[in-house]
């Protein structure tokens, strides 16, 4: 497992898409994972230090592990299987390690917010590099058809654009 951190969030133009960038720790290699406007929006806004009056649902998760005495100790990203990543929330609660199966959007939203670390299987991270290259190398060219246009979007672009999607829209994303 190689620690990763996360690096920007995009905008996949294509499907329309928010992409979660991870980029390894002392490299330049990067894993992005298309995720849905909601998780995407959670992470936009604790990077940006958005804080609400009220939890949201990260947050209500983040209050129900402490408050039942755990601590999130890492994230794992550990497969991918027909376009679907797989991770899991590793907790320590009293020295007991307890493992939960998550999406990685969601788990990337509750490291961010306990402070965790968070990791990928080497695997994904040399997959991930070849489409992200392919994308770089084109920048300011129209690409070739099956490439990602992965252009970041700053906080506020991306909250603006979740914003204006409708409930019809949100069904795209159940995987």
């Amino acid at each position: 497992m190689i620690e990763v951190s996360v690096k920007s969030l995009a905008l996949d133009r294509t499907s329309n898409t928010p992409v979660v960038i991870l980029k390894e720790v002392g490299t330049e290699r990067i894993l992005p994972i298309w995720i849905g406007p909601g998780e995407a929006g959670a992470i936009a806004m604790q990077l940006g230090g958005v804080a609400f009056q009220r939890p949201l649902t990260h947050d209500l998760l983040v209050s129900i592990v402490g408050g039942m005495g755990g601590t999130l100790k890492r994230v794992l990203i550990t497969r991918v299987e027909n376009s679907t990543y797989f991770a899991e929330l590793v907790i320590d609660r009293d020295g007991e390690v307890i493992s939960v199966d998550a999406r990685p959007s969601d788990s990337i939203a509750i490291a961010l917010r306990m402070k965790a670390r968070i990791f990928a299987d080497d695997s994904l991270l040399e997959q991930g590099t070849l489409v992200v290259e392919v994308a770089d190398a084109q920048e300011g060219e129209e690409g070739e058809e099956g490439e990602r246009d992965e252009d970041p979007m700053s906080g506020e672009a991306l909250e603006e654009h979740l914003r204006g999607l409708r409930p019809e829209d949100l069904g795209r994303f159940d995987r």
